[in-house]
């Protein structure tokens, strides 16, 4: 996807290429410098140096993927946060210059989005493994290394989903209040701006005639807190903006408030987790490993919906307030073309799934290595 993703800034959207080429190279240069040359080099030596290098090698290797992918993650999400809240530049002939290399890289929101995705990645991570774990045991409920890697889900999962919501989607939402205040309106479905601003905790939204939210439940006072620490600060509704400045209301509305209740059911069910293994409980427990393997790829989604939350809510945009989508793309490019492409890589992507999941599930019922 990523190869695709490259070739798609030029042909699918050759005037954003040309406006953000200038600040783009360097990122993607270090990702693939820095990051991928690292990750892909190691996880070679992961796959195949099973027994043929010692322990120490072995675990190493996998441990520089990690690092690689996460070094992969900042510069992708520096590229991604300066369309967010873009900084360090100047225009000059109608495209972005990098006037500053150190403001591009730290804009206002690179480090808040950077932590807030690696506490998911964890989190998804944490879960998938606790789920592969859990079919080991189906299959061998003696199994050492089942009931160690479950152990370790557990207690990894608890901890990375709890920071998800605090800290850093806390700073995050923050950070959005303040730098994209009609996405942060659209993230919690404030309609008109006010003080003691209600946080909602439920409601069903509609763009049809004007935003609006039916059948709410809220708390409140408490969204004023949230963004500016307190509860008679002033917080901007989506009618504050022009038409045709605002995001769509009701899918941003949507994939937020399901990823937020994904991630509250992340919580709970890790820390159920969590204390049925401090009393001992843990593998004695069937049921609840069989709620865990349901909860178990529900991280994989929240992520997704996490990043179509940032997407769609920073429409009509593609970099935030100096360049719109509509002005981004090629001309070129008939929309009967874009239809066939996504088809046919939908297709490929679809196909690598199938056969991800199937030898996945292969992998994890076949015996376990003591």
């Amino acid at each position: 996807s990523g190869i695709v993703m490259e070739f798609q800034f030029g042909t699918n959207w050759a005037r954003y290429s040309a406006f953000v080429g200038d600040i783009f190279g360097a990122p993607l240069a270090a990702e693939a410098l820095f990051a991928f040359f690292l990750e892909s080099s190691f996880m070679g030596l992961y796959l195949f140096g099973r027994n043929r290098v010692s322990k120490g090698v072995h675990w190493f290797s996998i441990l520089m993927v990690a690092l690689g992918s996460t070094i992969s993650a900042f510069w992708i999400i520096v590229a991604n946060s300066w369309q967010q809240t873009p900084a360090g530049y100047t225009l000059e002939g109608g495209r972005a210059v990098l006037t500053s290399f150190g403001d591009a890289v730290f804009n206002p929101s690179t480090l808040q989005r950077f932590f807030h995705t690696i506490s998911a990645s964890l989190t998804a991570g944490a879960f998938f493994m606790g789920g592969i774990a859990v079919i080991m045991l189906f299959r061998n409920p003696a199994s050492e290394v089942a009931r160690k890697a479950l152990k370790i889900a557990l207690v990894a999962g608890f901890i990375a989903s709890l920071s998800v919501l605090f800290p850093t989607g806390h700073l995050h939402a923050e950070q959005v209040a303040h730098t994209q205040p009609e996405k942060f309106a659209s993230f919690e479905g404030l309609i008109e701006g006010t003080t003691r601003a209600p946080m909602m905790v439920f409601g069903i939204p509609s763009d049809s005639p004007e935003p609006s939210v039916s059948y709410r439940i809220e708390i409140p006072s408490l969204l004023s807190w949230f963004a500016h620490g307190s509860a008679d600060a002033f917080v901007k509704g989506i009618k504050d903006f022009p038409p045709d400045e605002r995001p769509p209301f009701s899918l941003t509305f949507i994939t937020f408030h399901t990823m937020v209740g994904l991630g509250l059911l992340f919580i709970a069910v890790s820390l159920l987790g969590v204390l049925l293994l401090w009393t001992k409980k843990l593998f004695a427990s069937v049921w609840f490993h069989k709620i865990f393997l349901l909860v178990s790829p529900l991280p994989l989604i929240a992520c997704q919906l996490g990043w179509m939350t940032a997407e769609v809510g920073r429409q009509p945009w593609v970099v935030y307030r100096l360049l719109r989508t509509t002005d981004a793309v090629s001309v070129t490019v008939s929309g009967a073309e874009i239809l066939l492409s996504i088809i046919l890589i939908g297709v490929i992507e679809l196909f690598l799934l199938i056969a991800y999941v199937f030898f996945t599930l292969k992998i994890a019922r076949s015996e376990v290595r003591q």
